[in-house]
């Protein structure tokens, strides 16, 4: 009998150390595997946790899949890419461009940026401002210019006066 008890106890204990190793192995294996899958300095792919599962991006290729748990384990699929809308943009514009810039040489106007109007670059100082101040013969000018405006402004109310003093009588 103590023989019985002796190999029953020996029979549970194993089976509960192999019970604890199984289960150690089981909680360690998601982490390792998590870390694996993380650990992707020299992979093709980089994986990138998110509530839904993993995002795997092909370092080689740029195209992105969602990879979700399933009922047989993983499953990745391809995530809608907008790159090739966008390339295809970017070609038209392209095109578009050089078209337009085709019809603006036809007509003989000079395209944007191609130098026509550069600033002089050979100035020191870009903000410095030059006031060219008139001479005394412009000032003479300007004064002459001034009075005979002044005088026809003066006749052009004297003639009004005397057309409202005339319609008035």
């Amino acid at each position: 009998m103590i023989a019985k008890s002796m190999t029953q106890k020996c029979t549970t204990s194993r089976i509960t150390v192999a019970l604890a190793a199984a289960l150690c192995v089981a909680l360690a294996a998601p982490a390792v595997a998590e870390g694996e899958m993380l650990d992707s300095e020299h992979g093709r792919y980089t994986f990138n946790k998110v509530a839904d599962g993993f995002l795997r991006l092909d370092t080689e290729t740029g195209q992105v899949s969602m990879c979700n748990q399933r009922a047989v384990g993983f499953a990745c699929q391809a995530v809608p890419d907008d790159r090739t809308v966008l390339e295809n943009e970017i070609a038209r514009l392209r095109t578009e461009n050089a078209l337009l810039k085709k019809e603006m040489l036809a007509h003989g106007l000079a395209l944007p940026g191609a130098g026509g109007a550069a600033p002089d670059s050979t100035s020191a100082h870009d903000n410095d401002i030059t006031i060219h101040l008139p001479d005394n013969s412009e000032i003479d000018r300007m004064v002459t210019y001034a009075g005979q405006l002044w005088h026809r402004f003066v006749e052009a109310i004297a003639r009004a006066q005397k057309q409202v003093l005339n319609n008035k009588s």
